[in-house]
C-alpha cells in the first residue's frame, strides 16, 4: 500500500481488452504511483484506489494514467493498494525472460527481438530460424541451475549520458524517455535497460519450464516459458487431466495414449461402418419410393444422421425429372443440411426460398440446389410452399 495525493481526474472511456463496448469512467493522475504502466512487454498492474477498483494503468509521457469507473477529488489524500499475487507473477515471468534471453546469447548466440507476457504463457522471440530439441533441454537446465544458485538481481540508475549506458544490452529507448536510465543487473550474468518489475533474486523464480517452439516471424523462433508459479498450475491441471483420464480410460498415465489409438482406431472403423449403412439406407430408401405404383411429385424426408452424401444418393436413385425432392438432415433444434432436387426451373425459382425459409445459405445448379440450414424447424413452411407450387403446377391433382 502507498499513500498518495489526487493531482486530476478526467472523464474517459476505456476499450475493453477482449474487445465490445468501451467502458464510460474516469482517468485519474496521482502525486505518485506504485501500479505499473503497461510496457516493455510486461502487462500493466491492478489494484485499488481507496475502495475504487483500478481497471487500467497506462503511461503519457511521464505520467502514470489510472482508469477507474468513480470519480476521485483532486487534491484528496489516497490509499493506493497493489494486485500483489499479479504483480509477482509478472515480476517472476518478466525476470525469467531476461534469465533465458541471457543464457540463450551466451550459449547459442541467439538475440532476443521481442517478448510477450501472455496470461496463460510468455514467448520470447528469438533471432534464429530453428532451434533443437536439445537445445532447448540443455537451456532450461543451466537456467534452472542459476536459479538454485540463488543469483541476486539488482536495479540501478544511470545518467543518460553515462558511458556505461554502451555496455548494458538494449533494444533502445522510448522516443519520449526523460531522466535516468535503469538498469536490471542479474549478478555475473547480466545487465539489462528495462524499466518493468524484478524479483530481487533468481531464488524467487522458482522454476523454469520451456515448452518448446514455435515458428515465428520470418527465420525467426518464438520460444514459449512458464516460470514461479504458472508452473506449479501447469503441473496441477496436468495432474487433474491425467486423474480424469485414468479414471475414464481405466488404465494408469503411461498406457493412456496406446489407450485413446485403440479408441481412435475404433471410432475410425465405426464412422466407415456408419457411412456404409447410410448409403445402403439410402439406396433402399429410393427404391421403396420408386416402387409404389403411384409415385407422388413430392418427396419429402428428415433423417437426424446423415450427410449431403447420404441425400445426393437418394436423388440420384430417384431421379428428379419428374419428382420434387425435399432431403433435410441435423437436429430439429440444431443447424443442419438441406438439399432441394428436381426439375431443372423449378429448383432455380424455388432453391432461395427455401433457404430463406430455413434461415440458411445454399446453392444449386443442374436441378439441384442445397446448404446449411439454421433453423430446422421451419421444414413444414418449406414442405407447404412445396405442395402450393405443385398443385398450381397441376391444378388437376
Amino acid at each position: 500500500q502507498f499513500a498518495t495525493r489526487v493531482v486530476s481526474c478526467q472523464a474517459a472511456e476505456l476499450q475493453p481488452e477482449g474487445g465490445g463496448e468501451p467502458v464510460r469512467g474516469f482517468q485519474v493522475v496521482l502525486e505518485d504511483t506504485i501500479l505499473f504502466p503497461e510496457g516493455g512487454g510486461q502487462p500493466d498492474d491492478r489494484g485499488l484506489i481507496g475502495t475504487v477498483p483500478v481497471l487500467r494503468v497506462s503511461r503519457q509521457g511521464s505520467e502514470a494514467i489510472h482508469f477507474v469507473q468513480a470519480p476521485l477529488e483532486p487534491g484528496t489524500e489516497v490509499l493506493l493498494s497493489l494486485d500483489w499475487e499479479r504483480r509477482f507473477d509478472h515480476m517472476q515471468q518478466h525476470s525469467g525472460q531476461h534469465l533465458i534471453t541471457a543464457i540463450a546469447d551466451q550459449m547459442f548466440g541467439f538475440k532476443t527481438t521481442s517478448w510477450e507476457l501472455g496470461r496463460q504463457r510468455s514467448v520470447i522471440e528469438l533471432d534464429t530460424p530453428s532451434m533443437t530439441a536439445e537445445q532447448i533441454e540443455v537451456l532450461e537446465r543451466i537456467v534452472n541451475e542459476k536459479i538454485r544458485e540463488r543469483v541476486p538481481v539488482t536495479v540501478r540508475e544511470l545518467a543518460a549520458n553515462d558511458p556505461e549506458i554502451e555496455t548494458v544490452r538494449s533494444r533502445g529507448l522510448p522516443a519520449d524517455h526523460v531522466g535516468p536510465v535503469r538498469v536490471i543487473d542479474i549478478e555475473g550474468i547480466d545487465s539489462n535497460m528495462c524499466c518493468g518489475t524484478h524479483v530481487s533474486n533468481l531464488s524467487d523464480l522458482q522454476v523454469i519450464k520451456l515448452f518448446g517452439t514455435e515458428k515465428g516471424k520470418k527465420n525467426k523462433t518464438n520460444l514459449v516459458f512458464l516460470a514461479g508459479n504458472r508452473v506449479l498450475k501447469s503441473i496441477r491441471q496436468s495432474h487433474s487431466t491425467e486423474k480424469a483420464l485414468t479414471s475414464l480410460l481405466k488404465n494408469g498415465p503411461g498406457e493412456h495414449v496406446e489407450a485413446v489409438k485403440r479408441l481412435q482406431s475404433s471410432v475410425k472403423q465405426l464412422q466407415k461402418n456408419n457411412l456404409n449403412l447410410l448409403r445402403d439406407m439410402a439406396v433402399l430408401i429410393a427404391r421403396d419410393f420408386k416402387s409404389k405404383p403411384v409415385q407422388s411429385q413430392l418427396f419429402v424426408l428428415h433423417r437426424k444422421e446423415g450427410d449431403s452424401e447420404f441425400m445426393n444418393i437418394i436423388a440420384n436413385e430417384i431421379g428428379t425429372e419428374e419428382t420434387l425432392l425435399f432431403l433435410t438432415v441435423g437436429d430439429e433444434k440444431e443447424a443442419g443440411l438441406f438439399l432441394l432436387a428436381g426439375p431443372v426451373e423449378a429448383v432455380k425459382n424455388l432453391g432461395p426460398r427455401v433457404a430463406e425459409l430455413l434461415g440458411g445459405k445454399g446453392a444449386g445448379k443442374q436441378g439441384r440446389f442445397q446448404g446449411k440450414a439454421t433453423k430446422m424447424s421451419q421444414r413444414g413452411e418449406v414442405q407447404g410452399l412445396l405442395q402450393e407450387f405443385i398443385r398450381h403446377r397441376n391444378p388437376e391433382l
